[in-house]
């Protein structure tokens, strides 16, 4: 059986090498690339790599640079390794559709659990391809979403939200639990980060978004 392609991404060979050693002994075939521009011409010219870490500051293309461009192209999951601490760089990290954000120094241990954890949660999406209900058709490989054969242009978190809605039709799920399922243990948001993703996502859908009921001083019911 073929190992798991991960690229890994940073200008400082000594970082690359400290990364590349934890991941091959957990069972993974790493890739390197120095810089952005190397990053991109690897990415798209092999198409089996399962996740990429990636640094923030490179000379030339970046890492924001980096993540915005092979975003317009796949979901492929990302982990951003950076020096880079503060609260607004965290959001722009999550905001192009970063999986995951570590800060220099970091334990290459947890590194990798975070790795083991977000392609256990991808190849979960993977299991089952495709999800129907009502006019409204989940591709969780392609990461398509469509209402009546009209493609969707929704977020990762909101693709996401309909999925799980759409996984757990008819049963009225509170958004403590909406929250731990979309948005995974380590986030520290409240309960109206649901509300707010709940509200785009009805409007994104139309007139199907009267399918996801509010359930008043409990949560959300996704129902025909």
């Amino acid at each position: 059986m073929d190992k798991i392609k991960i690229l890994v991404v940073d200008d400082e060979s000594r970082m690359r090498k400290l990364v590349k050693d934890f991941l091959a002994r957990a069972g993974f075939e790493v890739i390197e690339a120095e810089n952005g521009e190397q990053a991109l011409d690897i990415f798209f010219e092999d198409k089996n790599i399962a996740l990429i870490i990636l640094d923030v500051m490179m000379p030339g293309i970046d890492g924001w640079q980096v993540c915005k461009e092979i975003r317009s192209y796949s979901k492929v999951p990302v982990i951003m390794l950076t020096a880079k601490s503060e609260e607004k760089d965290e959001l722009t990290g999550f905001e192009l559709g970063v999986d995951e954000y570590i800060t220099k120094p970091f334990s290459p241990k947890i590194l990798v659990a975070r790795v083991e954890a977000i392609l256990r949660r991808t190849s979960s999406l993977e299991a089952d391809d495709t999800l129907e209900l009502g006019g409204i058709s989940i591709n969780k490989t392609a990461h398509i979403a469509s209402v009546d054969g009209r493609e969707l242009d929704l977020s990762s978190k909101e693709f996401e939200l309909l999925s799980y809605f759409i996984e757990n039709r008819g049963v009225a799920l509170t958004r403590e639990k909406i929250l731990d399922n979309v948005w995974d243990y380590d986030y520290y948001g409240d309960a109206r980060t649901v509300d707010t993703h709940v509200k785009k996502l009805r409007a994104k859908i139309g007139k199907k978004g009267e399918m996801i009921k509010t359930v008043w001083g409990y949560g959300y019911k996704f129902e025909e």
